[in-house]
């Protein structure tokens, strides 16, 4: 997993200083990568002081890389953001709640919205800008947040169904205030606070849902 992480991060530096593609490309690239890669998680680790020393050495590489301007491909975007040193944290802390309540979906539900919706997100804002608003003084677009409800939204009716024995109701139901909070959760955050607030809005309709008695 170290070895893929690795081949990942080369991956992303080669891209910035051969075929210069934007960092905020690259950026991406990884952000989505990485949450594909920490799939492997639940069911290749089954002790949790592995992942965080996977996800605390990664913390560390992108905490020296940041003052050193090592790693651009992740580092040289023209806007402050703590999101890369927020990811890994974030990751462990939904691999916890998983090995509490030992279902899969506590895991890749929050990690799978934050690596896929949120480039869905942010690829329909910048590309079709349509109706522009101001949350704290941060600037996002409906045609966004939509991208981001509607991906959610199929992304949590798909895991639900293939991952939990739910009613077709209940899915429906999870699956709308999981996208509902998630994208709200994505539209107040900015400098990358959205890596963590998306997950734990995941992770709070999950966990309102069990103690319902409906998850």
């Amino acid at each position: 997993m170290a070895a893929a992480f690795g081949a990942l991060f080369a991956v992303g530096e080669i891209l910035y200083h051969v075929f210069k593609v934007n960092a905020s490309v690259t950026r991406k690239i990884i952000h989505t990568g990485t949450g594909l890669l920490t799939m492997a998680f639940p069911p290749l680790i089954g002790n949790h002081w592995l992942v965080l020393a996977l996800c605390g050495s990664f913390l560390l590489i992108l905490l020296v890389s940041f003052p050193l301007n090592l790693l651009p491909s992740i580092n040289a975007v023209d806007r402050k953001t703590h999101g890369s040193f927020i990811y890994p944290v974030v990751v462990y802390l939904c691999f916890m709640v998983y090995d509490y309540f030992d279902a899969y979906i506590y895991y890749y539900l929050p990690i799978l919205i934050l690596a896929i919706c949120d480039p869905i997100a942010e690829l329909i804002g910048k590309n079709y800008p349509w109706k522009p608003y101001v949350f704290f003084n941060h600037q996002k677009t409906i045609s966004g947040s939509l991208g981001f409800f509607g991906s959610a939204w199929l992304l949590s009716s798909m895991l639900l169904f293939s991952l939990e024995e739910l009613s077709f109701f209940h899915v429906a139901t999870i699956s709308f205030f999981v996208s509902l909070l998630s994208t709200f959760a994505e539209a107040i955050s900015h400098k990358g606070y959205d890596n963590l607030t998306i997950p734990l809005s995941v992770q709070f309709i999950l966990v309102v849902a069990h103690t319902l008695n409906l998850h």
